[in-house]
């Protein structure tokens, strides 16, 4: 069974036991979350999909670690100008175990 959640604007599709890193959610390491937005839910003839979220359907997980992504070089510049730009940026993330699927 899996689920489609929606959290920090982006879509996720998600199974139990499942690791992935989705945008910060102030939590403790070791804490139980509950994401409520579940946009679909099910496997195959049973898929349940919401208009625009399934209700009563709730995914579980557990805050693994807190931390931030791989520095992004963004590079600007316009030719014969004589005009360059550096910047960098980091995104905070939050690392997540999918524990279980409520329909």
């Amino acid at each position: 069974m899996y689920a489609v959640i929606k959290t920090g604007g982006k879509q996720y599709r998600v199974a139990a036991g499942q690791k992935l890193k989705i945008e910060q959610i102030p939590a403790d390491i070791g804490q139980e979350i509950t994401l409520d937005q579940v946009l679909s839910v099910g496997e195959g003839e049973q898929l349940q999909i919401g208009a625009p979220l399934v209700t009563g359907a709730v995914v579980t997980a557990t805050v693994l670690a807190q931390g931030r992504h791989d520095k992004i070089k963004i590079f600007k510049m316009r030719r014969r100008k004589h005009y360059q730009k550096r910047q960098g940026h980091r995104q905070n993330y939050t690392e997540v175990r999918i524990d279980a699927i409520t329909a």
